[in-house]
């Protein structure tokens, strides 16, 4: 299991603790796999994008108009966290939802 984030994120932290076997990626060092970005952005569409972060209001209007896919790219912290593949499923976000999916309770 894979957890992706970022290593000052709270969220991140939370999930990561009760996670003790997965393996933290943090995005923003390491950036994110292609296939899994394409992949989560199959499966997520739009809510891939975390259009609340400091970084998204920083952007211009034709910034944000891009690709998706490429902003992730050139900002890493525009991603909803955490990400998080376990096996062939993947998890955005920790919600009680993903908790129950994963097996575990905050």
């Amino acid at each position: 299991m894979q957890l992706y984030g970022l290593k000052t994120c709270d969220t991140c932290r939370k999930a990561l603790k009760l996670l003790p076997d997965a393996t933290f990626v943090d995005v923003r060092a390491e950036g994110v796999p292609d296939d899994l970005l394409q992949a989560a952005q199959a499966e997520f569409g739009d809510k891939l994008l975390n259009t609340r972060s400091t970084t998204w209001r920083e952007l211009g209007e034709a910034e944000r108009a891009g690709d998706p896919l490429d902003l992730i790219r050139a900002h890493p912290t525009l991603m909803k966290r955490p990400l998080i593949r376990s096996g062939d499923a993947l998890y955005l976000g920790w919600d009680k939802k993903t908790q129950a999916a994963l097996g575990v309770g905050a």
